[in-house]
């Protein structure tokens, strides 16, 4: 990290905050977390966060294995979390889907956490904390935000319920199980949560209003304080750059569309690649130069079938590499099924690089139909491919591009989202 935040950090006033996050720089709950800790450190506000590991470290960032021996605790952890649901799945489908909360960390008597004026969750699962390492959180009396990366708070369970709406009224018979029973494990989790949240004062803060809407009329959290307050990102590092010199420098063709995929895991089906793939296969009819790039977890012999050339990028953890790779398409798709907030939308955005997305989720939030990109229809291949040939067909000024780096500017930029979480730590101070 950079000697700026370190020396923000020196000059910090006021209350402390503590961000608690399973993940530090991977995924797009870590990451989110990490960027928001990074951008109220620059704001003056005196933030840290507790992870169980740091691979990377930087300032504020404390992990929570800081011995060999804590990092086997801490594996264990994961590995008993994991395998305390692997008699509940439905299929191997369903197994990072729905967390029991079995395992985890007991944190409340670290000196981060007894120091901390605000406690502030992001995603938590994995072996990090336990249903009952919350209840233990949650005693102490102190506020609690719980910035919500996912469904997981409202539910009995899973972190997208794929249109179970269970958890609405009480969550039983999960949909997740090879037995869904009236008092399966969902109920039982449902019933802890419920008890939980009634010990501290809190509240959920949701990147979508798409979340937000879902947390008004869920019963474990209606009652409860609720507000929408985006993601953040770094637009002096997230921006434009020269797109022709940027392709040479990655071996990219610089005469031919590029279709940007950017997925953790293109074989998630939430993410929709299949969809994609169709897509692409679509549209080549007409736009037999289109070249399409991937990154993300997958194999290289995965798109050997792929209907246009695929330039495999693996996984991007340089966020200088990740900013060339935006700025090197000339648009990027995004067909998840479910989804929350999606960084890859945003940082693409920010880069000038207009979206393609299904109608589901916070993903028509971020995207401006015909303004800064295409809203398709949701499960529609040929929708996904009507919005790609529009997008390639209405961006040669460069409006677009225009557009969807304005809407980053006023809706992610890091001033705009520590402001709105400054109002919030000091109302519940």
């Amino acid at each position: 990290m950079d000697g700026t935040l370190k020396a923000a950090h020196h000059a910090l006033t006021g209350f402390m905050i503590l961000h608690l996050s399973t993940f530090h720089l991977e995924g797009g709950a870590g990451v989110a977390a990490t960027r928001l800790h990074r951008a109220l450190l620059r704001s003056g506000r005196d933030s840290w966060m507790l992870i169980p590991k740091v691979e990377n470290p930087e300032t504020g960032v404390v992990p929570l294995a800081d011995s060999k021996w804590k990092s086997y605790q801490a594996f264990g952890r994961f590995v008993f979390e994991r395998l305390a649901f692997y008699p509940y799945e439905k299929d191997k489908t369903v197994r990072f889907a729905f967390s029991p909360a079995a395992a985890g960390a007991d944190i409340s008597e670290h000196p981060l956490v007894k120091k901390a004026d605000i406690i502030h969750l992001h995603w938590i699962n994995f072996g990090f904390l336990s249903m009952e390492s919350l209840e233990k959180l949650f005693s102490l009396g102190k506020p609690i935000v719980w910035t919500q990366h996912d469904m997981w708070a409202l539910t009995g369970g899973c972190h997208y319920s794929r249109g179970c709406e269970h958890y609405v009224k009480h969550c039983q018979y999960c949909p997740f199980l090879a037995k869904p029973d009236r008092y399966d494990i969902s109920f039982s989790q449902f019933l802890k949560k419920e008890h939980i949240y009634k010990l501290g004062k809190m509240a959920f803060v949701s990147p979508s209003h798409w979340l937000d809407e879902l947390t008004a009329n869920a019963h474990l959290t209606k009652a409860i304080q609720h507000l929408t307050i985006p993601n953040c990102l770094d637009t002096t590092l997230f921006k434009p750059g020269d797109k022709k010199a940027i392709k040479q420098s990655l071996n990219l063709p610089t005469d031919k569309p590029l279709i940007l995929f950017a997925g953790a895991n293109t074989q998630d089906p939430r993410k929709g690649f299949h969809y994609f793939k169709e897509a692409i296969r679509l549209i080549r009819d007409t736009h037999n130069d289109i070249e399409v790039l991937i990154f993300g977890k997958s194999g290289a012999a995965s798109f050997d079938s792929f209907p246009a050339p695929v330039h495999y990028l693996g996984k991007i953890t340089e966020t200088a590499k990740m900013i060339d790779v935006y700025n090197a398409a000339d648009l990027i798709v995004v067909p998840s099924l479910e989804d929350n907030l999606p960084n890859t939308i945003m940082e693409a955005m920010a880069c000038g690089t207009p979206a393609v997305g299904f109608e589901t989720g916070g993903i028509p939030e971020m995207i401006d139909h015909q303004a800064n990109g295409f809203i398709a229809t949701l499960k529609s291949s040929e929708s996904l491919a009507e919005g790609i040939k529009w997008v390639l067909t209405n961006n040669k000024e460069g409006k677009l591009s225009e557009n969807a780096r304005r809407k980053v500017l006023e809706n992610y930029a890091e001033t705009v989202v520590t402001k709105k979480y400054g109002q919030l730590y000091d109302s519940l101070l």
